[in-house]
């Protein structure tokens, strides 16, 4: 890892919001690739996890969602971590670690299956929460950006099942716009 990109994690962990933001713009484009330097971060971005503040926890977790590509059998051992933060007590922060979970699940066939089990799972548990219809919104748009990349036809129909669990016919609607495109697509194919 080159010394740009070491000062660049050096800034994640820094109090200056300007710099640690354009750090993690950076990282976050740098590891639109597979990278060879993953395993160097890795712990570190565990670690903030866990010791950042809500900032750095969510881009700790977006990191490492990103970083799937490079170490999909490594984020597949640390799911669980990553999960933690997709609940977390500041609500930003929860969504947007847990709106990044789309790319660690195309990274690879067993992380899809673990990603979409656990999500499937806080889906059917989450409507009780304070922000339940939010988060169950941003898993059914988790499925979809998944679905786009993988063209995966049982998670389009697990997405589309979920769909239909909500009892709230305001809500359904809402969410079944995010998938309209494919249902009206299947409807025109089967007449």
């Amino acid at each position: 890892m080159d010394a740009n990109i070491q000062s660049h994690f050096v800034n994640l962990r820094g109090q200056d919001a300007d710099s640690r933001q354009a750090s993690y713009r950076h990282l976050m484009a740098v590891t639109d690739a597979p990278v060879d330097w993953a395993a160097d971060v890795w712990d570190g971005l565990l670690a903030l996890l866990k010791e950042g503040d809500n900032h750095q926890r969510a881009i700790a977790a977006q990191l490492l969602s990103n970083l799937a590509k490079s170490e999909p059998k490594r984020l597949l051992k640390d799911l669980d971590k990553v999960m933690v933060v997709t609940k977390d007590e500041k609500f930003v922060t929860a969504r947007h670690s847990l709106q990044a979970l789309w790319r660690a699940a195309v990274a690879d066939d067993a992380l899809r299956a673990a990603v979409v089990d656990r999500l499937s799972k806080r889906f059917r548990e989450c409507s009780t929460e304070k922000n339940g219809t939010l988060i169950r919104y941003d898993i059914l748009e988790v499925f979809r950006k998944t679905y786009d990349v993988v063209k995966d036809e049982a998670l389009k129909q697990l997405a589309l099942t979920l769909i239909e669990s909500e009892d709230d016919l305001k809500y359904r609607k809402k969410y079944a716009g995010l998938w309209k495109d494919l249902v009206t697509k299947t409807r025109a194919a089967k007449v």
